[in-house]
């Protein structure tokens, strides 16, 4: 399996799914109150077919309509990574591993959903169709193998990304020169060698963790919900996005 990311172009229509992924974020919290109501009445967990179930027939009221934004096998897929994640968190306990539940997300930080064969929908060049709405992308390179899930993914700065994760088939890797090489992955050095040269690391963080506590301390002192807090915030993400 291969996952390929590319970034999509800014655009007005991005706002659609800005609004998908925030009504992927209110299904997430409402399978979890779900979930934590269920256990709190029966203390079960709550199987997920019939939480499937339950969201289907919530989609016919009205103030429920957000789960319409978003397609039905992307609620499945939220409803299913909450349910394996409940399971780890049970097995966890039986295993007296010390572990924290599933919780609620902000919606505003909630960060992607995920579409499997349906709703998409691959154009020619550069260009991909996510319900009715087409977009285009930075096409960096060309995807490769069968298409089986479609990620729509966005960042701190607010930018989307699309992973599309194809199943592919790996090429047998033949020897040429009939000579071995070995690496080694250390803490002090990034990379040694069996012939004894050894690659330094890069430090990204260490180059610009004076930038990054200079950019967190003027974000601290803007006042919560204002114009200058929001670009500061900005600014410190894009800091860490480096």
């Amino acid at each position: 399996m291969k996952t390929f990311c590319f970034k999509l172009y800014k655009a007005k229509r991005n706002r659609k799914l800005h609004r998908q992924i925030n009504a992927a974020g209110l299904i997430y919290n409402h399978c979890i109150a779900l979930h934590k109501r269920y256990y709190r009445l029966y203390h079960r967990s709550l199987n997920v077919y019939a939480l499937q179930k339950h969201l289907t027939k919530l989609k016919k009221m009205p103030r429920f309509s957000y789960l319409k934004e978003i397609g039905a096998q992307a609620v499945q897929d939220i409803a299913q990574r909450i349910d394996r994640a409940y399971q780890l968190f049970f097995r966890n306990l039986k295993q007296k591993v010390c572990t924290a539940p599933p919780s609620f997300k902000k919606v505003r930080k909630y960060k992607s959903y995920t579409l499997k064969q349906a709703g998409w929908k691959l154009l020619e060049g550069n260009a991909v169709q996510i319900g009715t709405q087409k977009y285009r992308y930075f096409k960096s390179r060309a995807i490769e193998g069968t298409v089986k899930t479609v990620t729509i993914k966005r960042d701190a700065l607010g930018d989307l990304y699309l992973y599309f994760v194809c199943e592919t088939v790996e090429n047998e890797v033949l020897a040429r020169t009939g000579k071995s090489v070995g690496y080694d992955f250390g803490l002090t050095q990034f990379l040694t060698a069996s012939d004894g040269k050894d690659r330094e690391a890069p430090l990204f963080f260490k180059a610009n963790v004076a930038a990054i506590r200079k950019s967190g301390k003027a974000l601290v002192r803007k006042q919560q919900g204002s114009n200058h807090r929001k670009r500061a915030r900005l600014a410190l993400a894009r800091l860490h996005k480096k």
